[in-house]
C-alpha cells in the first residue's frame, strides 16, 4: 500500500517545501573535476545554500552507463539525450518562492560572476524552478519529502512528462490514483514527488547565462522518484511504468534520466561520464 499526501496538507510540521531548482549541467571536456570541486566547495553554498528560504540540496550524477539507460532517444529536455552529467537539486520554503529567486538568487549569481566566481567552462542543460504539486510514498511511516535531499537516497531517476490532455497538476492526480502506486509498492523507490513549471514557457531571461531548454508548458510534470538501493533496478522498473503510461495514452514522457549521489568531498565518478 502506497500513501499519497498532498503539498499543504494538514500534519504536525509546518516546515514546507515549496518550490525547487533543478539545474542540470554538463562541464566541458577536460574539465570535469575542476566543476566538480568548484560546484561542490563554492558554488552549491555560495550561489544557492546560503540564500533566503532555501533549506535543503543535494547533488547527483549520471555515469556514462546510467546515460546510455536514458529514454527516449531524442529528447527536448537535454539535446543529445546524454547531455547534462551532473544534476543539483534545492528547496525552497512554500510561500517564499518570490523572495528567494526574484530577489535574491538571480542578484547573487550576477555578484558571484563579477568577484571571478563563476565558471565558464559548464554548460546549461535544463535549469528551471518548479512549483511542488505532491508527494506519493511507499511506506506508511515515510520520509517526508522535506527530508529527502538530506535523506542520503542512492539514487534519483528524474521524469519530465508532458499531459495528453489537461495540466500537469491534472496528470499528477491522474497517476497518483494508480500507476505511482502499483509503482513503489515493494520496490526500492521510496518517494515520488510532482513539480510543474514555475514559470511555463521560456524560463528566466534575467539569468546571467543561457539557461539550456525550456521548463515547459503548463501540461509539464517533472516527477523527482528517490531510489533506496539499486539505481539500475529502479531505473528498469521506472521505464515499463512509463511506457505503460504512454500506452494508457495519458502523457508523453520527454525523458527519463536516472543518477546517483555525489559523494561530497571526493571525485568519485569525475572519470566515469
Amino acid at each position: 500500500m502506497t500513501y499519497p499526501l498532498e503539498v499543504g496538507g494538514v500534519d504536525d510540521y509546518p516546515v514546507k517545501v515549496g518550490s525547487m531548482l533543478l539545474t542540470l549541467v554538463e562541464p566541458h571536456a577536460g574539465f570535469e573535476r575542476a566543476y566538480n570541486r568548484w560546484y561542490e566547495r563554492d558554488h552549491f553554498y555560495g550561489g544557492c545554500l546560503v540564500g533566503p528560504w532555501l533549506f535543503a540540496g543535494s547533488r547527483w550524477v549520471a555515469t556514462r552507463p546510467l546515460k546510455e539507460l536514458r529514454w527516449p532517444t531524442d529528447s527536448p529536455v537535454a539535446r543529445p539525450t546524454d547531455a547534462g552529467s551532473y544534476v543539483a537539486v534545492y528547496w525552497v520554503e512554500a510561500g517564499h518562492h518570490h523572495e528567494h529567486f526574484a530577489e535574491w538568487s538571480i542578484r547573487q549569481v550576477r555578484d558571484l560572476y563579477a568577484r571571478g566566481r563563476g565558471f565558464s567552462e559548464r554548460t546549461h542543460v535544463h535549469t528551471s524552478t518548479f512549483h511542488a504539486v505532491g508527494a506519493t510514498y511507499r511506506d506508511e511511516d515515510p520520509v517526508p519529502v522535506e527530508l529527502a535531499l538530506d535523506r542520503g537516497y542512492d539514487g534519483l531517476v528524474v521524469l519530465w512528462w508532458d499531459a495528453a490532455t489537461g495540466t500537469g497538476h491534472d496528470l499528477h492526480r491522474v497517476l497518483a490514483d494508480g500507476p505511482v502506486p502499483d509503482l513503489l509498492a515493494g520496490s526500492a523507490i521510496e518517494i515520488a514527488s510532482s513539480w510543474v513549471p514555475s514559470d511555463p514557457g521560456q524560463g528566466d531571461t534575467n539569468a546571467p547565462m543561457d539557461l539550456g531548454s525550456p521548463p515547459g508548458g503548463t501540461d509539464r510534470l517533472v516527477q523527482l522518484l528517490f531510489v533506496a538501493g539499486d539505481t539500475v533496478g529502479a531505473a528498469s522498473a521506472v521505464r515499463a511504468y512509463t511506457e505503460a503510461v504512454e500506452a494508457a495514452g495519458t502523457a508523453s514522457l520527454r525523458l527519463g534520466a536516472p543518477f546517483l549521489r555525489t559523494v561530497p568531498g571526493t571525485d568519485r565518478y569525475v572519470d566515469e561520464l
